[in-house]
């Protein structure tokens, strides 16, 4: 009778044990014998754990029971959870754990941050249709001295300068409207042009319209002979709003039009002296004068200097002398 207990007993224990995983390959316990108060600690740890889970299971139905009822009572779709819109399994101390994708770093949020960050010369110069235009230094831009009369060609002559060097402005001052915005945003741009222009004719704002020439951001002569000479900007007057940029051909000193993206910019911001400073400054860079001009034939004959085909393009003194020379030929055949 007790030999028939005892083996009761026994399968009892080794049951419990194979059900919650606490006997070895052997048979035997994970310390080589059998434990029933190990098997029972392990029984209570894992109940509590039931325990717990439960408890959270029933916290998280009670809310989401109660936000389905507050919906319904006023006729509001429920949204769709937060979690259900973006989310990713991963696996954490054998357990599943939610990951919310919409953490990570968005590429396109960084690029606006960097835009914003962004200073106002920089971002100016890098416009579509400034490309003629090189970056300032903002030191030149700091010194009073090199803005010496621009005041008076402009209003909100400090708005635009403080918005050229990125200065807020201050917490007393009234926001400008959107009107008077629009018109500081006009003026930094003409006054960032006419230090353009003064900057440029210094050692290093040469040095930086060096690089641009010798990339040919300013484009080359539309001329055939000049075999795509580069040009550079020049202006008709040094004052703004009177005429547009135009391009110079070191080669055959002719003045053309720029591409269409530029031919809008004042030409005011780059000067009339920029373009022959610069060649003198470095005479290596002038090339020799096209050494083929073209000549209109008609049936493979050239028109003659004296004919009427030449009267507007001669030359004055060249003109009245051609006239005397028909004259006399006209004289010597009466």
């Amino acid at each position: 009778m007790n030999n028939s207990s005892n083996n009761n007993n026994n399968n009892n224990t080794s049951g419990l044990q194979h059900r919650f995983g606490l006997l070895s390959l052997d048979g035997k316990g994970r310390n080589g014998s059998t434990n029933t108060r190990s098997s029972s600690a392990a029984v209570s740890s894992s109940n509590a754990n039931n325990v717990s889970n439960s408890n959270e299971q029933r916290q998280q139905q009670q809310q989401q029971d109660s936000l389905t009822s507050y919906y319904n009572s006023r006729g509001i779709q429920q949204p769709a959870h937060p979690r259900q819109e973006s989310q990713s399994l991963t696996m954490d101390r054998g357990k599943y754990d939610y990951y919310d994708i919409r953490n990570e770093a968005d590429p396109s949020s960084d690029a606006s941050a960097s835009d914003e960050d962004e200073c106002w010369i920089p971002w100016f110069c890098s416009l579509r249709g400034n490309e003629f235009f090189c970056e300032v230094d903002e030191d030149y831009v700091q010194d009073e001295f090199n803005l010496t009369g621009l005041h008076t060609l402009m209003p909100y002559y400090d708005n635009a300068l403080d918005m050229i060097l990125d200065i807020e402005p201050e917490e007393k001052e009234r926001p400008l409207s959107e009107e008077k915005q629009e018109i500081v945003e006009y003026a930094a741009e003409m006054l960032y042009g006419l230090i353009h222009a003064r900057y440029i004719v210094t050692s290093r704002g040469m040095h930086a319209m060096y690089e641009k020439y010798r990339n040919g951001a300013f484009g080359r002569c539309p001329r055939v002979f000049c075999e795509g000479q580069m040009v550079l900007p020049v202006g008709l007057s040094d004052l703004p709003r009177n005429y547009t940029v135009k391009v110079f051909c070191p080669r055959c000193h002719e003045l053309y039009v720029p591409k269409t993206r530029q031919a809008s910019i004042d030409g005011a911001y780059f000067g009339t002296t920029f373009p022959h400073l610069f060649l003198m400054t470095h005479p290596e860079l002038i090339p020799p004068r096209p050494n083929q001009n073209y000549l209109p034939r008609v049936y493979g004959f050239k028109i003659n200097e004296s004919s009427l085909y030449y009267r507007h393009r001669e030359d004055p003194e060249l003109a009245e002398a051609n006239r005397q020379r028909r004259n006399r030929r006209l004289e010597g055949r009466k």
